[in-house]
């Protein structure tokens, strides 16, 4: 009998091409599309959450998929990583409802740009974080992002937006925090644009810089022009947090949002990525 799965994964995305199977290239779904056929025998589709770019990592990635196998489901995370490579892990496993879609039935997504603010760089972090060794003005970063919450056409702010019916997009929280050494962004959105938080996250360092006011957010929000922003943060220092579904009260979202942003990346291995 076919059962539909709800799998949370998470991955190093430094070695990927992105989640998304592209021909000839190493993709996170084509990974896990090949070890589900390892251990059921049957060729599943593996649905994502986040389309994830090169580069960029994911602690709270969401995948389904529908199989008929009999692993018991408190067994399904290890058989997974069993077959799979050491930097894609299955974390937590449920059964899903037939109408369940990892993308469509998610109703938010949120991400952590990670920065290492020090001078020099880091041996232990350098493939998930941004090096910034520059001062940084974090209140004016605050202030601007401030200024992207809400329900906006984000056209400025997307590297391609033709393959999209519409641009508009609902922030529901964009913060800009020190915990450490690490600074963190952290964006929550109903929906993403393609290199969304990456743009947003370079330009709040030139706001940070002084380079930009931070009133400058909103103007470029208005542009809808990418020329406008800033330049877009490297990949390797965005991850994929949490992936928000109707069953989950939003107390229970905010409430883990909180405990994520307490976390401190220095002794817990960047999990506030």
């Amino acid at each position: 009998m076919m059962r539909r799965f709800k799998v949370t994964i998470e991955y190093d995305g430094t070695d990927f091409a992105g989640f998304q199977y592209q021909a000839g290239e190493r993709s996170v779904q084509a990974e896990l599309e090949r070890a589900l056929e390892r251990l059921t025998g049957q060729r599943a589709r593996v649905h994502g959450a986040g389309r994830t770019d090169a580069g960029v990592h994911a602690l709270g990635q969401v995948i389904s998929f529908e199989a008929g196998t009999r692993i018991p489901l408190e067994k399904l995370p290890s058989a997974m990583n069993s077959a799979l490579p050491p930097d894609v892990r299955a974390v937590r496993a449920e059964e899903a409802t037939a109408r369940f879609h990892a993308r469509f039935s998610a109703l938010s997504r949120a991400y952590v740009y990670v920065i290492l603010h020090r001078a020099q760089p880091s041996a232990l972090f350098g493939r998930y974080t941004c090096h910034y060794p520059h001062p940084l003005d974090l209140q004016a970063m605050q202030t601007g992002a401030e200024l992207l919450v809400g329900k906006r056409d984000f056209a400025a702010w997307a590297n391609e937006s033709r393959e999209v019916h519409s641009t508009v997009r609902e922030v529901y929280r964009c913060t800009v925090r020190r915990r450490g050494p690490f600074v963190l962004i952290y964006v929550e959105a109903n929906a993403f644009l393609r290199g969304m938080v990456r743009n947003i996250a370079g330009t709040l360092l030139q706001v940070g810089s002084g380079k930009r006011a931070p009133e400058e957010m909103a103007e470029i929000t208005r542009s809808l022009q990418r020329t406008q922003a800033g330049p877009s943060a490297p990949a390797k220092g965005l991850c994929l947090v949490r992936v928000r579904y109707e069953e989950e009260p939003r107390q229970a979202a905010h409430e883990q949002r909180e405990e994520l942003a307490s976390t401190r990346p220095e002794t817990a291995g960047l999990e506030t990525e």
